[in-house]
């Protein structure tokens, strides 16, 4: 297969947030027939609710500088499906993935024709052994998995990683993964296994509680929220300068690659997870973890495109998400701003909405081309109840941000948000737009 071939024949197994099967029973067959190519390499897991993909970034940024050699798995992409899958910090070449496409698709027909399975396995699941394959035809040294949903089941966990992270818990995805603090962090915390590394962010305290029991019934010491954080000062565009202090290094004043004050957590973690891969024989000094904190990169999470107005991307697609946006947007935004809003109908949009609508001189309400979008009547029902300012609506992404443009002066700022699916699908224009109007 070529590269359109591939991904068409990806897209054919359904759209991946509909065809969720949670189990790790498939993922683990395909890949024995892959020949497991996750035993190829050290692997670590991030899981969490919010703030997992920028950990992974940070990490990966720190092992990079640190000249180890790295794979990058995160989910969902932006714009194309190679975003999934990076090695050494870039994109898997189209003709790679191709490859691994066909390994794996070779591999789960075989199993569906010799009845070892019933099914075959869904979009997730072979990406995720696409990018398991990729790795070790790459040779790289170090995986890092993000988490995709929950981890219990969730395919990522079939790698079995020797160290893990869970970032921050909150609500999110309880249809799967439970209506309770508590039962989601039981799913997060199952991939801690006996004598894996674990590294746990700030949690509340119901959620500490289940991870520090799994943790004991898996006979594993955890560091729990060991890598204390001091800001400094903070750039006008919200990046913050931190001393990072562990109980063995110092690390002084650090300015994050990343915006807003939340990612002060996300870059602790990772600070600690590369101080636990040195002590498991890499070498990540700590010159090496300042310069990866100082340049990771994370598109879709905060992201600025200079521009006239400016544009502010953020995927906040659940209230912590939301809460962190607001934060940011209260400190940093420039005025008039204007929110373009389209989420997934299965999230907390009430929580979202009345987080985010008030904030809004201008929302722009919007569906995104995806089956699970909210309806422009559910948007415009909520923000009949929390918006304060303008509010227009249509049905297209792309002209939603033409409907911004009309309505934001160049000195404001329009910020799209609600999913990072919506993300996806306006970044490449207004990236086009910013290039060529010379901002």
């Amino acid at each position: 297969m070529d590269f359109d071939e591939a991904v068409n024949y990806l897209l054919s197994l359904g759209h991946e947030t509909l065809t969720i099967k949670l189990g790790l029973k498939t993922t683990e067959l395909l890949l024995q027939a892959l020949g497991n190519p996750e035993q190829s390499f050290t692997a670590v897991q991030i899981a969490g609710t919010n703030g997992k993909g920028s950990t992974a970034a940070f990490l990966d940024s720190i092992c990079r500088n640190a000249r180890v050699r790295t794979g990058l798995y995160t989910s969902p992409h932006l714009q194309s499906i190679t975003e999934r899958i990076k090695i050494d910090g870039v994109d898997v070449s189209r003709d790679a993935f191709a490859r691994c496409v066909t390994q794996v698709r070779l591999a789960a027909e075989s199993l569906l024709t010799n009845g070892t399975l019933t099914a075959l396995p869904t979009f997730f699941e072979q990406v995720t052994a696409i990018g398991l394959v990729a790795f070790r035809e790459a040779g790289i040294q170090l995986a890092i998995l993000e988490t995709g949903l929950g981890g219990r089941l969730d395919s990522t966990t079939a790698a079995n990683a020797s160290v893990c992270a869970i970032t921050q818990l909150s609500f999110d995805h309880e249809e799967y993964l439970g209506h309770t603090i508590e039962d989601i962090a039981a799913e997060k915390a199952a991939i801690i296994r006996a004598g894996s590394r674990v590294v746990i962010g700030k949690q509340q305290e119901k959620a500490l509680a289940v991870i520090l029991q799994r943790c004991e019934e898996m006979g594993v010491v955890p560091f729990v929220d060991g890598c204390r954080s001091t800001i400094v000062d903070v750039s006008a565009d919200g990046r913050f300068s931190v001393v990072f202090e562990t109980e063995t290094i110092r690390y002084e004043k650090t300015r994050l690659s990343l915006r807003g004050q939340h990612q002060v957590e996300n870059a602790a973690v990772a600070i600690q997870l590369a101080e636990v891969l040195n002590s498991e024989g890499f070498s990540i000094s700590p010159a090496a973890t300042i310069a990866g904190i100082e340049h990771a990169s994370h598109p879709g999470r905060l992201e600025f495109i200079r521009s006239e107005p400016t544009f502010l991307l953020d995927g906040a697609h659940n209230p912590a998400g939301a809460l962190a946006l607001h934060g940011f947007l209260n400190d940093f935004a420039k005025r008039p701003l204007t929110i373009v809003f389209g989420a997934m109908r299965d999230k907390r949009l009430e929580e979202i909405a009345e987080t985010l609508f008030p904030l809004a001189d201008n929302l722009v309400l919007t569906t995104i081309n995806n089956p699970r979008s909210a309806t422009i009547d559910t948007l415009i029902s909520l923000a009949e109840r929390f918006a304060s300012g303008r509010v227009t609506e249509t049905s297209m992404s792309n002209k939603a941000v033409d409907t911004a443009l009309d309505l934001t002066p160049s000195s404001g700022m329009i910020c799209i948000t609600g999913s990072l699916y919506l993300i996806g699908e306006t970044r490449q224009w207004i990236q086009e737009r910013s290039f060529n109007s010379g901002s």
